[in-house]
This record gives structure tokens, sequence and C-alpha cells, in this order.
């Protein structure tokens, strides 16, 4: 890839969870309320492991100008903190968004009537990985997991249409780095072994 690294070492996640439109009362306009990820839910699998987020993890991030996007479309703009039309909090569930939806036809006909009818289920976000945010091991079945503590970057936030692969590139050179640090490491204690042995035969 040849793109600079904060735009390589960003990831995005999809998430099957609560969205739904909202059409507000009167004199009030449309809003979209969703999960933009939930805690301490297993992913599926990302090419070798699994991922998982804990509580905290967006700690860091909150204040971050974040977008509300439609299919993480920059041409499609649902709203944004700054302006004060995107909202997001943290519960116990995960990361809440609500989206003062625009009062358009192309956004009524595309993003809140499929909603309305249950057509748009998941939601997604776009993020950067901190480098002390994540940790790797093995759980009591054998599988690796990605256990992520903080963000460093959140790009935007908002509902999708389809559940796209997950963007695991940055992830997966990470895992990379572990699973080659863990190999050096038993190559150090195999060597280790070894010479306690040849020292006992000696003896």
């Amino acid at each position: 890839m040849t793109q600079a690294t904060a735009t390589s070492d960003r990831e995005r996640r999809f998430f099957r969870c609560e969205v739904r439109a909202d059409p507000g009362g009167e004199g009030q306009g449309a809003k979209i309320i969703g999960y933009g990820a939930t805690f301490n839910s297993l992913s599926e699998n990302l090419g070798g492991f699994r991922e998982i987020i804990k509580p905290g993890a967006f700690d860091s991030v909150m204040q971050d100008d974040v977008r509300g996007l439609f299919n993480h479309d920059p041409n499609f703009v649902l709203g944004r903190t700054k302006s004060g039309t995107l909202r997001l909090t943290l519960d116990d569930t995960g990361l809440r968004y609500e989206i003062d939806a625009p009062d358009t036809q192309t956004v009524r006909d595309l993003v809140l009537a499929p909603l309305q009818r249950g057509d748009i289920d998941g939601s997604s976000f776009n993020f950067r990985v901190a480098h002390d945010g994540e940790r790797w091991y093995y759980d009591d079945d054998g599988l690796l997991i990605r256990e992520i503590t903080k963000f460093a970057r959140l790009y935007d936030v908002g509902p999708v249409a389809f559940p796209a692969y997950p963007d695991s590139a940055a992830a997966s050179r990470s895992m990379q780095e572990y699973l080659a640090t863990e190999a050096r490491a038993l190559a150090a204690e195999d060597r280790e072994r070894r010479e306690r042995e040849l020292n006992l035969i000696g003896a």
C-alpha cells in the first residue's frame, strides 16, 4: 500500500445491532439512533483471529471531530459532532450514536425509509487503534484474540446497508508482529533448554 501510515492504519468494523430511525415528534426532525460498536462481544473471524472491544477503549476519542456517514461514504454525510448534529455517548452496551438526519428526500428515501422497514440493521465505524491499545492472547480453545483497550482515532460511524468484509489489514500486521515475537521467544526458550541439557550431559 502506498498511502501514508495514518491512512493504512485505519480499520472498519461492522456490527449487526440496534440501529433505527426515530421520526421525531411535532416540530422535531427525524433521528438515526444506533450502536457503532459493542463491548465485550467477540467478533467474527477476521482472518486468523477474533476481536473484542473493552469498555474504556473509546474514552480518549470521544472529543474527536467525527462524521456520521451512510455506508462510510464521505459524499453521504448525515451528521457531525463538531456541528452538534451527531452525538456520541458511552453506556454499558457500547458506543451509541444519535444523528439529526438531514431533511432531504435522498436521506428519507435511501436511509430513513429502509431503517423504518428493517431493511438496514447494521452499523459500522472507522477507527485507528492506539500503539499501546491492544493485547494479543490465546483463549482456552486456542483461538487467537485481539483485545482492543484504547483507540487513537475515531473517524466516522453510522448505518450501513451491507456488512462489508472487515478491513483488518492493520490488525493483520499487528498479529504477524505478535506471532513473530512469540516465535522468537519460543526459539530463545528452546535454545536455553538445549543448553541446559548439554550442560547436564557435560556434567
